[in-house]
């Protein structure tokens, strides 16, 4: 890809999420959200494989539906209320459009089937994005209109997800979707819990992004696209492979680890609301994500599955070393004991 070509779509990435993430009218915050969509297009089609093409369109017609849903929604809003301002949505037409406009932009389910495709079609580092920066902005305007959406609506997509998520990873061997899988299902646990504490949604989105991140980047460093080349990567940089597992264990969210603190602190409130049984639910539902981590991890580190292999192990004399993979991966093990401190700056 032209140098000058990727720095205008980086540059038009980070913008048009400022735009967004910093906008209280509507029509800017559409701007922004487009702008995104069109940036992020080009990272997606660099390769010019044929799947690359279909994702950049698959993805491209999905975020336009998104977008002209939120733009109508919010024209119904002003219609009625004679504002544009995005925390007074208040018609409850506008309230229903803008939730499933924002449930596409985010890929929760029923509006999950273009996220696992585009993920598989990409990159690692352009999945990465997808991830993490592309869903900041859709999270935002999540947040700022939380009090006027649907609660019961809110928590059963929030339940489908998480039992979507769980579910349809158990059965894939490509990395990518497995991550995939993964947000949809992280993405559950976030929305169930934005109209009673939108603060605690944005916390557990940065633990996801930091553990995302840290996953992607790991991968990317030893080039592991299947589980089949994931059984011998562990020859390329042992110890990168064992902190792999670990933040595998944090991203399923298992106790002594980061990935614990947003998942204990979303029972705890639901707990406190009363919804004691949703809690119970989608706490089983966690259980499924956490067969497939295992999995990752298991392939990853512990042993080699008894069965032959058609890759040649890759053995590296010169270990690459990377700062940045060592002080994610390190925030995601280790943030455990640091949650006092976490709640009280949020």
């Amino acid at each position: 890809m032209n140098p000058h070509a990727k720095l205008i779509s980086s540059l038009s990435l980070l913008l048009g999420t400022t735009i967004t993430i910093s906008s209280s009218h509507w029509m800017m915050a559409w701007t922004g959200l487009e702008l995104n969509t069109l940036a992020i297009i080009p990272l997606i089609s660099k390769s010019h494989h044929p799947r690359a093409v279909e994702a950049a369109i698959k993805y491209f017609l999905v975020q336009a539906t998104a977008s002209a849903l939120v733009l109508f929604s919010s024209m119904i809003n002003a219609w009625s209320a004679g504002q544009w301002d995005i925390t007074q949505l208040n018609h409850p037409m506008a309230c229903l459009l803008m939730t499933t406009a924002i449930a596409m932009k985010l890929g929760l389910v029923p509006f999950h089937f273009w996220f696992p495709e585009v993920l598989q079609g990409s990159s690692l580092t352009t999945a990465l994005l997808l991830s993490t920066m592309m869903k900041f902005p859709p999270i935002t305007i999540l947040f700022l209109t939380s009090h006027s959406l649907n609660p019961t609506l809110l928590t059963v997509m929030a339940i489908a997800s998480a039992a979507l998520g769980g579910w349809m990873g158990l059965n894939q061997t490509q990395i990518r979707k497995i991550l995939a899988f993964s947000s949809i299902s992280h993405l559950g646990w976030m929305t169930i819990i934005i109209i009673y504490n939108p603060k605690l949604t944005l916390l557990t989105f940065y633990l996801y992004s930091l553990m995302t991140a840290t996953v992607f980047l790991t991968l990317n460093t030893t080039k592991t696209l299947k589980l089949p080349t994931m059984m011998t990567s562990w020859t390329k940089i042992p110890m990168l492979n064992a902190t792999l597992m670990l933040v595998l264990l944090s991203l399923a969210g298992l106790p002594p680890l980061t990935g614990f603190l947003p998942k204990w602190l979303i029972i705890q409130e639901l707990t406190k609301q009363e919804m004691t049984t949703t809690a119970t639910i989608i706490t089983m539902l966690s259980l499924l994500g956490l067969f497939f981590y295992l999995r990752l991890a298991y392939y990853s580190t512990i042993t080699l599955p008894p069965n032959s292999t058609n890759h040649m192990k890759q053995w590296h004399a010169n270990k690459p070393t990377n700062t940045l993979i060592a002080i994610l991966t390190s925030l995601s093990i280790l943030l455990l004991p640091l949650s006092p401190m976490i709640l009280t700056i949020a």
